[in-house]
């Protein structure tokens, strides 16, 4: 009886077969009894329609400018998390931007993990766009603000009239978004 001669590298691959399919049994039957990890729940981050987005009209005051609380409210039905800065610009009453949008601030911001109903708060800057030499800036009343939640393409804009410059002058600044002090 004469067997088939194989060459060293076939023999190779045959056996590293052989050994991945014994192996794959193995493998699933030890994932299935080995003890279960505790599961890691993953928060979602805050989807835009889930958030009501609201300024505290509330202003404080500063030479040159005020500022104002931008909230962020979790009406999801579920926990979710804001990280970041919001984008934010001023809008015309048909929606278009005005000026340029909100400078962001520097820092490592921190995860917010809202609860449903829970609110989160970022500071936003205003310039008094009399500041500026009307030649450069073309003050125009903004019907309000186009907010963007950070992370996210769609936005709310929050009806709120103030003098602003159509010119792109660094006239809003916002900082992160942090959990709601209280």
């Amino acid at each position: 009886m004469h067997l088939p001669a194989y060459s060293p590298r076939r023999l190779i691959g045959a056996a590293a077969m052989a050994c991945a399919a014994a192996l794959i049994p193995a493998a699933a039957l030890a994932a299935t009894t080995s003890p279960a990890a505790p599961a890691v729940a993953s928060t979602p981050v805050c989807a835009t329609p889930g958030l009501v987005i609201w300024l505290n009209t509330q202003s404080h005051p500063y030479a040159g400018g005020a500022s104002y609380i931008m909230n962020f409210t979790n009406l999801s039905g579920h926990a979710c998390t804001l990280h970041g800065y919001p984008g934010i610009s001023a809008a015309s009453l048909r929606g278009r931007q005005l000026g340029r949008p909100a400078l962001r601030g520097s820092g490592k911001a921190p995860v917010v993990r809202l609860g449903s109903g829970a609110t989160a708060t970022a500071w936003l800057y205003i310039s008094d766009a009399t500041v500026y030499p009307p030649y450069l800036c073309h003050p125009v009343t903004a019907a309000g603000l186009r907010v963007y939640p950070p992370g996210q393409t769609a936005s709310k804009v929050i009806p709120f009239p103030f003098l602003t410059c159509s010119r792109k002058l660094p006239e809003l600044s916002v900082g992160w978004v942090q959990k709601q002090k209280g």
